[in-house]
């Protein structure tokens, strides 16, 4: 693992662009065939969610603490995420190194705003917890995430880690919806190690 010193590094640096790029072309084709309803401002489409929200047949986990790493539950795919297959390869590109929990289709309408807040839990330097990958699938120049007070500048494809529990908002005011795919995961030596390694 990392030394104290490349660890104090790391937790303090907010963004960094993973060496990994992905076709946002492919995954905005299979968004686009799942003919997702209208919505006004947010719209979140679980793809991973825990597994009693999928099946509700099971019973509701046991009180054993709700971690943020999401040991609480059991995790699993919904049926859409089963007729995705590239969204697949892009989730299976980090499940086979560590464990997935939450993945999620997130769609900001045009003209609109998140306001600032914060994700407590979602940092590398947060014990039990997880970290969030975002892959952006649209974009458009006005619609700006801003973490720290500072644009994170974002490409279709393009795989960033976020210190999340740092406080973020987005601005989009163009006229078309942004939407990206975010992958929460727990983190361990191999996604350690390439953030290190992709930080400028």
């Amino acid at each position: 693992m990392l030394s104290p010193l490349e660890k104090k590094r790391i937790f303090e640096i907010d963004r960094v662009k993973l060496p990994i790029v992905f076709d946002s072309n492919k995954i905005l084709e299979e968004i686009r065939k799942l003919n997702l309803e209208t919505f006004e401002y947010y719209d979140v489409l679980p793809l991973r969610a825990p597994a009693y929200l999928v099946d509700t047949s099971l019973p509701f986990p046991a009180p054993v603490g709700d971690y943020a790493d999401g040991s609480w539950t059991e995790w699993m795919d919904t049926k859409t995420f089963q007729g995705c297959p590239y969204i697949n390869e892009v989730v299976n590109t980090f499940k086979q190194h560590t464990t997935v929990n939450l993945v999620r289709i997130l769609r900001l309408s045009g003209n609109s705003v998140v306001k600032e807040h914060t994700d407590p839990t979602l940092a590398l330097e947060e014990e039990k917890s997880m970290i969030r990958l975002t892959i952006p699938v649209t974009h458009n120049p006005e619609c700006q995430f801003i973490l720290n007070g500072r644009l994170v500048d974002m490409k279709p494809g393009e795989c960033w880690y976020l210190k999340l529990n740092d406080p973020h908002k987005v601005i989009n005011e163009g006229n078309s919806e942004r939407i990206n795919l975010t992958i929460d995961l727990i983190p361990n030596k191999w996604i350690v190690d390439l953030i290190y390694k992709s930080i400028g």
